[in-house]
C-alpha cells in the first residue's frame, strides 16, 4: 500500500515523514528525488537548462536559487518545469515502490495532488498546522523573516483536497511519535 503525505510548507509533514522512516517504513521524499533526477537525468537537466540557462547548474549542484527567483513571478515558467519534472517523479516513483519489500510505504509531497502523485496512492494523510505555527518553524529551519516566509505560504499552491483519507493536526500540542502512532493505527 502506498500512503501519500501531504501538507503546506512549515506543517510538519517532512518531520512526521522523518518519524515513519525511522521506524522503518520507506518513504520516497518527491523534493530530494526531483533534485536528484534533475542533476543525474541527461533528458530533465538538458530541458531545465533550456528553461534557466545553463548557470542553473554548478558542476552537480542544482541551484534552487536561481530557479526560486525565476518562477517565483512566472507562473507560465513554474508550469513548463512541472511538465519536465513531475512525469519523471512519477516514473522514478513507480520504479521505488515497485522494488520495495515492504507492504506499507509512504511517498512525501508538499504538491502531491498538483503533480498527479495522488492517483498513485491508496490512501492519503494531510498534515495541517496553524499558520501562526508554520510560519515560527519555516523562520526557525531557514532563518527567513516573517514577511519572506508569510509571501512563500501565500505563493504556494494550497494543495489541500477534501479528498484526503486522515487529517493530522500538527499544531505542536502532541507529539511526532504520538501522531506518527495515530497513523500507524488508522492504516
Amino acid at each position: 500500500m502506498l500512503i501519500g503525505i501531504t501538507g503546506g510548507i512549515g506543517s510538519g509533514k517532512s518531520t512526521l515523514a522523518a518519524e515513519l522512516h525511522r521506524r522503518g517504513y520507506p518513504v520516497y521524499d518527491t523534493d530530494q528525488a526531483a533534485k536528484h533526477i534533475i542533476v543525474h537525468n541527461p533528458a530533465v537537466r538538458s530541458q531545465v537548462e533550456v528553461l534557466f540557462g545553463s548557470d542553473v547548474f554548478d558542476g552537480d549542484t542544482y541551484r534552487t536559487d536561481v530557479v526560486a527567483k525565476a518562477v517565483f513571478h512566472n507562473h507560465d515558467l513554474l508550469m513548463r518545469l512541472n511538465a519536465v519534472v513531475h512525469p519523471a517523479v512519477a516514473f522514478d516513483l513507480k520504479h521505488w515502490y515497485n522494488i520495495q519489500k515492504s507492504t506499507l510505504c509512504f511517498v512525501e509531497s508538499a504538491i502531491l495532488y498538483n503533480s498527479g502523485l495522488h492517483a498513485l496512492c491508496d490512501k492519503i494523510i494531510e498534515v495541517t498546522a496553524p499558520e501562526d505555527v508554520r510560519i515560527a518553524r519555516v523562520m526557525a529551519r531557514d532563518g527567513a523573516g516573517r514577511e519572506t516566509v508569510l509571501a512563500r505560504i501565500n505563493a504556494q499552491n494550497q494543495d489541500t483536497h477534501p479528498a484526503a483519507d486522515m487529517v493530522i493536526n500538527n499544531d505542536g500540542t502532541a507529539s511526532v511519535p504520538s501522531l506518527v502512532d495515530s497513523i500507524e493505527n488508522f492504516l
